[in-house]
């Protein structure tokens, strides 16, 4: 592997490592900027309408930073991504769910609609990683 390819690899798990632990973090305290997304869907659901919102919240700011941790760590990438694909799937259910607070109008999304669909950029980065490690 070349020199720029070894730290464009190494790059890609601190920008994963990053953005999952900063994100998770701030659920620990209430401060997310996704709270309000979150607390929208969890009504919509009806099954996860029973877990009450503060418990919901830090458990999926704790999934967040074990995902950061996994994807930390080449050795651990691949169980990262195992979680992280269902995560970001299931953070596209407000495009779906929630219209009015993720759509302007018709492909016209709101700051919470762009935050969301940013989200193909993290699972496409994230599914490099492991194949890059695959083909090592």
């Amino acid at each position: 592997m070349h020199i720029d390819k070894k730290f464009s690899f190494f790059l890609a798990h601190v920008a994963l490592f990053v953005v999952f632990f900063w994100f998770g973090f701030l659920k620990f305290f209430g401060v997310s900027p996704a709270n309000d997304l979150v607390r929208e869907l969890l009504l919509v659901i009806p099954i996860m309408n029973m877990w009450p919102f503060e418990s919901f919240i830090v458990f999926l700011g704790a999934v967040e930073i074990l995902i950061a941790l996994l994807m930390l760590f080449p050795r651990t990438t691949k169980y990262g991504v195992m979680i992280l694909i269902p995560h970001m799937f299931t953070t596209l259910l407000p495009l779906f769910l929630l219209p009015t607070m993720v759509w302007q109008q018709a492909l016209v999304p709101t700051l919470a609609g762009q935050y969301i669909i940013k989200n193909i950029v993290i699972v496409a980065l994230a599914l490099s990683v492991v194949l890059e490690k695959k083909s090592r």
